[in-house]
Formats: structure tokens, C-alpha cells, sequence
């Protein structure tokens, strides 16, 4: 039996490939984004403390009430912003589960999606699925800036939504307080939504500010914000992440996401909720990982790479245009087989595969496996 496929131009992601060459040739695998330390031991107790008590059913379609409650809190003290936890906020398994259930509520056939890219790979196969057309503007090298007078001359009347990621996967770069009134101007007597991939939040350098969209009444009212906390506790395979808007988008996010997971992990939730009591855990999670970035560069310093500035995320773009003129899918294989280093290469974050000679590493690693694989590094 032949099956037409709706995603013809999708294969095995790059993460896929890149973990599993890891894997085969016993690499240090730098390249998708988890971190290889433990979970804290306060929040493994509790998550077990609660399968002993029975919390085991189905959570409510919307997530746990009082983690609904935290998430509310949180984003309040935050960002001076307040969503109603009964209408405005929604559990969900995972980030890209949220990203997926956002599109799908809001994309038509014949609906235009801008897409900045370098782009995470979830965004375009949803926008595809749900008849959308992706349009794309590029960040620019090497600094990976918007410029927003390329995405205002990207508008047009079809356009449906703009797709947004900030701190930025996979450059590490931030918006701004201007790059955000750049995008309040551009949409102003518009109705076109936003889907702010939010992620990384919690992981900014530098003395900069999350300019999370949520800061801003004019977009939050257009928006969906989505986050996780795999990305801030360490705990990516555990899936639950959640998103916020407005209770009429609200509404319709919720149409989709009953019908993809229904809920979320009934002890895990219960868990995350108290464990958000300690604000310091998120609060100081910048700094931690600002000291793993500034370990990793001083440890790669002597080495041919050149490091591309990173603000947040915990990845970092190398130059390595002084060592080899190799596409950058081919030398990241060649890094991972011949140096015993996975990385990730970032033309694939492309639809037309730019290629600037760089590479992209997962700094979230301990001190131990991060001096291993600099080592390697510098004596290419």
C-alpha cells in the first residue's frame, strides 16, 4: 500500500542523527540540548512522594490546579503580568506540544506564518500540516540581529502569525527592549498573532533582561507564550511545559491539545508545583549556566574555534571557518567521528541550508565533560 506523505520533504531530525552518531563512536555528545547532570534530589522525592499517594489518574484536561496557580504567580512577580490560571494558562506535555496545539488552533489553509530563522525544527512541518505557508526572514550573521524592517516588508494580508524565540535557539541571541517596540510598531492595526517560544527564559547572560512578550499588554493580547520546565529544572525528558494567552485563544489552544495528550503527567505536575516555592532555583538559574558558557570559552580559547557571542540559551555558535572550508553538516560528522565531538550543524535550522561555517555546541554539561571535550577541541 502507497501512502502520500503530508511531510515529504521530513526526515529523521538532526538531533536524531547527531546523538546516534554520538553514540556509535563514543563521542562527547555536545550536540542536542540536555543536560548529562542530575535532577535535584528535592524534586525526585517529591515526584515519587506523590506516586506513593496515589496521585496517578488523569490530570484535568487544562493541568494541575495548583500548578496552574504557581505558573500564574510566577509570571505575575516576573513580568508584572496576570493570567487567569482557570482560562488563561494550559499544561502541556512538553514545549513542542504547546508550539504544535498554538499553530494548529490558529493556522488556515492559505495562511502566511513568518518564521526567523535560523528556526527550531518544529515550527515549519505544523505550519505545513495545517495547510499554513511558511515565510521566512533571516536573523543576520554574524551578530544574528532582526532586522524588523525585513519582517514588516514580509507582511501581507495573509499573514496569520509570527513565530518568535528569545533567548534563541540556536544562536543565543536576545531581543531587546527596542527589538520588542520595533515589533509593537510593525504590528500596530493589524490582527496578525504571535507565538513566543519562550523556552529559555530563565537562561540570560550579561546583565540583560528576558524581554518576554507577556511584559507587554499590546502583544500578550495577541499572543501565546510558551515555556517549559524540562529547559529550567533539567528535566527534558519529562515533558511538561505550558502555555498562556488570552482566555479566547486560550479556548482554542485547548480545543487542539485535548485531542493531542489530553493531560500531562499527574505526579510530575502535583511535584512542580511545590517545588516552585523556591523561587532561587529559577532566580539563579542564569548565573549557573553563565558560568558553565564562560568555562567552555575559556576552555576553548586556545583552539582554532572562534566563538560567536551568546546571550542566553545554553548552546554556543563557533566559527570554524580557520580550520576547515567543509560544509558544516559534513564537518560536524567528520568533528563526531574522527575528534570524538557531536555538535550540531546549524544550516539545517534553514529551509534553503545557509551554510556560515559554524557549529553549535550544548555547553549544559558538568565541568568534567566540558574540560573532556575542549581538550579534544583544541588539538584540531
Amino acid at each position: 500500500m502507497k501512502i502520500q506523505s503530508k511531510l515529504p520533504d521530513v526526515g529523521v531530525t538532526i538531533f536524531t542523527i547527531m546523538s546516534k552518531l554520538a553514540n556509535d563512536h563514543h563521542a562527547i555528545n555536545l550536540s542536542q540540548g540536555f543536560p548529562d547532570f542530575d535532577v535535584h534530589p528535592d524534586l525526585v522525592a517529591l515526584v515519587y512522594n506523590y506516586m506513593r499517594s496515589g496521585h496517578n489518574q488523569y490530570a484535568p484536561m487544562q493541568g494541575v490546579a495548583s500548578l496552574r496557580r504557581r505558573i500564574a504567580g510566577k509570571v505575575l512577580a516576573l513580568y508584572n503580568a496576570s493570567y487567569d490560571p482557570e482560562s488563561e494558562i494550559t499544561v502541556t506535555s512538553g514545549g513542542t506540544e504547546a508550539l504544535f496545539a498554538a499553530i494548529s488552533a490558529v493556522v488556515q489553509q492559505g495562511d502566511e506564518v513568518i518564521v526567523l530563522e535560523p528556526a527550531f525544527d518544529s515550527y515549519v512541518p505544523v505550519i505545513q500540516l495545517n495547510g499554513g505557508i511558511p515565510v521566512y526572514v533571516e536573523y543576520k550573521f554574524p551578530d544574528y540581529r532582526i532586522d524588523w524592517d525585513d519582517v514588516r516588508n514580509a507582511l501581507s494580508p495573509k499573514t496569520r502569525l509570527i513565530i518568535l524565540n528569545s533567548p534563541h535557539n540556536p544562536t543565543g541571541a536576545v531581543f531587546t527592549e527596542r527589538d520588542i517596540s520595533a515589533l509593537e510598531n510593525i504590528l500596530l492595526d493589524t490582527d496578525v498573532l504571535l507565538l513566543s517560544d519562550e523556552v529559555y527564559e530563565h537562561i540570560i547572560f550579561d546583565g540583560l533582561r528576558h524581554e518576554s512578550v507577556c511584559r507587554y499588554p499590546e502583544l500578550a493580547k495577541r499572543s501565546f507564550v510558551v515555556s517549559s520546565f524540562g529547559k529550567t529544572y533539567h528535566t527534558t525528558g519529562w515533558k511538561i511545559g505550558y502555555c498562556l494567552a488570552p482566555a479566547p485563544m486560550s479556548k482554542e489552544f485547548q480545543r487542539v491539545h485535548q485531542f493531542l495528550t489530553f493531560a500531562s503527567n499527574t505526579p510530575i505536575q502535583y511535584a512542580y508545583a511545590e517545588f516552585m516555592k523556591n523561587k532561587d532555583i529559577y532566580l539563579n538559574l542564569s548565573a549557573f549556566y553563565q558560568e558553565k558558557r564562560d568555562k567552555f570559552l575559556s576552555l576553548i580559547k586556545d583552539s582554532r574555534f572562534k566563538a560567536i557571542p551568546c546571550h542566553g540559551t545554553y548552546f554556543q555558535m563557533v566559527d570554524y571557518s580557520a580550520i576547515s572550508d567543509e560544509s558544516d553538516v559534513e564537518f560536524s560528522k567528520r568533528l563526531t567521528t574522527e575528534h570524538g565531538v557531536a555538535s550540531i550543524p546549524p544550516s539545517v535550522f534553514y529551509h534553503r541550508q545557509v551554510d556560515h561555517k559554524v557549529l553549535r555546541f550544548c555547553f549544559a554539561k558538568k565541568d568534567g565533560t566540558l574540560e573532556k571535550a575542549a581538550e579534544r577541541l583544541c588539538k584540531i
